[in-house]
């Protein structure tokens, strides 16, 4: 049980991405079910989870506060697992691990998360709440047709109660209407009616003057509402993931939007109309576990066997049902062909990439990273890397993100891998890309690459590379790799080539490909690396090789 005492909707943060808590959940069924989850089995989950390839993080500091921040938070709320008396997996995460349409566990799980409950209840400082948070933002989005970010960061969070859900919707409407009169003038007029929605949210607050935040010693009410507003930042990307991770939504990461996809319109439509609004058991823990965890509740569209049949034939036409097909069956031949449609698509995607007819799109879309203008930089960087990959040279390029059903990029990969793998003839090559900068690259990516890269290294028993790519590349990350050309661990395989190269010099290399008088293969890319191999043995220090290196990258096509 935790008390709340926020004022706005409250969902999970953690996990930042839904998909990756499904190997963390298994990991922690294969080593700790049946047992007490307490302060000792929380600090050997939290040692296994370090030594696992899905893991990018540390948890050393206070590993039982890690690991109850990663089982205690989304897969508890959500109802995946159970951690009293003992550990255990409810049917919903079982299914959540062995089911091969975990978007549909998602929305059933997502669809009974309720504010008040056992699991979270309101103190007085708190909103009063009564609500369904994920149901009433899918009626939202439903309602407008789609949703910006900045709408239902600053409206749809205040969406308490269902029962405000019209006066929610007026405040959008007055916004949208009042923004077109600002046109031009976007960033000015947001900043200032956020600020008069924050004053209006904790009016309470600053009139008795509780505005000292846990952070910091600062008072200020400007301290106050930047932290409030940061928190809503937090809490509004946490419900585009989550929302995303349904399968239901599209993401606009141009327009930094929500809308229903269009074939599933119907399904939306279907539990808007049939999911009960009020919360339940909000005063029996027990009858609520139970609710929480069953995977067959709510009712879905596609629970009804002459629904699902009129689903097929709409999308797959050419499908045979036999009478004889029950709902299972009719459920295993609806996602085999998403899957099949959805390897079609990008198939197709690929066919035209090789071809260069999207590069164009592909060097908007970086100029685009660059600018940080879109919506899930990270996602957006991995999956154009991937387009780029592809159109440089002839291997066999796999992007290990997860796309949606339609073949737009849904989630990063999980962790357990490289973000991109290359299987050339002779040799291969992982791709890692990141967003992060400073210290916190080389924290954070140092170690999983050079992992990812001997995981690899292995599988394929060839010559193995490593490109990483950054917007700006750390120096504690080029010493790093400069000295992993060097040190020969079995660990890893022996030495590591991994090249660090900035994102720019990067798209300089695109660019070269594409005007070149001929088509590069994969014979160019491999010498780049040997080339840095070579460097290595003749440079003075990783200041002088990493110069060298990004000067050949530059120019790393034979004239």
């Amino acid at each position: 049980m935790a008390t709340i005492s926020s004022k706005v909707i409250f969902v999970t943060t953690s996990p930042r991405t839904p998909e990756k808590m499904i190997p963390e959940i298994e990991l922690l069924d294969n080593h700790f079910s049946g047992k007490e989850w307490d302060n000792e089995t929380q600090i050997a989950f939290m040692e296994l989870l370090r030594e696992e390839n899905f893991f990018n993080g540390k948890g050393v500091k206070d590993p039982a506060f890690s690991a109850r921040d990663r089982i205690n938070r989304a897969p508890k709320a959500l109802g995946f697992v159970i951690l009293s008396p003992k550990i255990e997996l409810t049917e919903a995460g079982k299914q959540l691990i062995s089911s091969k349409r975990k978007e549909e566990i998602f929305l059933r799980q997502l669809l009974k998360f309720q504010i008040p409950s056992p699991f979270h209840i309101p103190n007085e400082k708190a909103a009063s709440f009564w609500v369904k948070p994920y149901l009433e933002l899918f009626r939202l989005i439903r309602h407008f047709g789609s949703l910006k970010f900045d709408e239902l960061m600053i409206f749809g969070l205040q969406l308490v109660d269902y029962r405000d859900f019209d006066k929610i919707a007026k405040k959008i409407d007055v916004f949208r209407t009042l923004k077109a009169k600002n046109e031009g003038k976007y960033k000015k007029f947001r900043a200032e009616f956020l600020e008069k929605e924050l004053r209006l949210i904790y009016k309470d607050e600053i009139k008795e003057g509780h505005t000292k935040t846990r952070e910091t010693k600062d008072k200020s009410t400007k301290k106050f509402l930047k932290t409030k507003a940061s928190n809503m930042r937090d809490y509004a990307d946490a419900c585009f993931r989550y929302l995303r991770a349904t399968g239901m939504v599209n993401v606009s990461h141009i327009g930094k939007s929500l809308s229903i996809v269009p074939e599933k319109i119907v399904e939306v439509d279907y539990f808007l109309e049939n999911t009960e609004r009020e919360p339940q058991f909000v005063d029996n823990e027990s009858q609520y576990i139970n609710h929480l965890g069953n995977a067959l509740i709510p009712t879905l569209y596609t629970d009804s066997r002459e629904h699902l049949k009129q689903k097929i034939k709409t999308e797959f036409p050419d499908i045979k049902i036999s009478p004889k097909d029950n709902l299972l069956k009719l459920k295993e031949i609806y996602a085999d062909n998403l899957e099949k449609r959805k390897e079609q698509i990008l198939s197709q995607q690929t066919k035209e990439i090789k071809d260069y007819r999207l590069f164009d799109d592909i060097n908007t879309v970086f100029e685009q990273i660059i600018d940080n203008s879109l919506y899930d930089t990270p996602l957006i960087l991995e999956w154009n890397t991937w387009r780029a990959m592809t159109m440089l040279d002839g291997g066999n390029i796999k992007a290990n993100l997860k796309f949606d059903d339609f073949g737009n990029p849904m989630a990063t990969a999980q962790g357990n891998m490289a973000d991109i793998v290359c299987d050339y003839d002779n040799f291969g090559l992982t791709v890692e890309v990141t967003m992060q900068s400073g210290q916190r690259q080389y924290e954070t990516e140092g170690e999983p690459v050079t992992r990812h890269l001997a995981k690899f290294k292995k599988e394929i028993a060839k010559p193995t590379y490593c490109l990483f790519i950054a917007p700006k590349i750390n120096e504690a990350v080029i010493a790093h790799f400069y000295g992993l050309h060097k040190l020969n661990i079995n660990y890893y395989g022996g030495t590591s080539t991994i090249v660090p190269l900035p994102l720019n010099v990067f798209l300089k290399m695109l660019e070269d490909s594409h005007k070149s008088s001929y088509v590069p293969e994969p014979k160019h890319v491999q010498a780049f690396f040997e080339y840095s191999n070579k460097l290595v043995e003749t440079s003075k220090s990783e200041i002088e090789w990493y110069k060298g290196i990004t000067e050949k990258a530059l120019n790393w096509l034979p004239k």
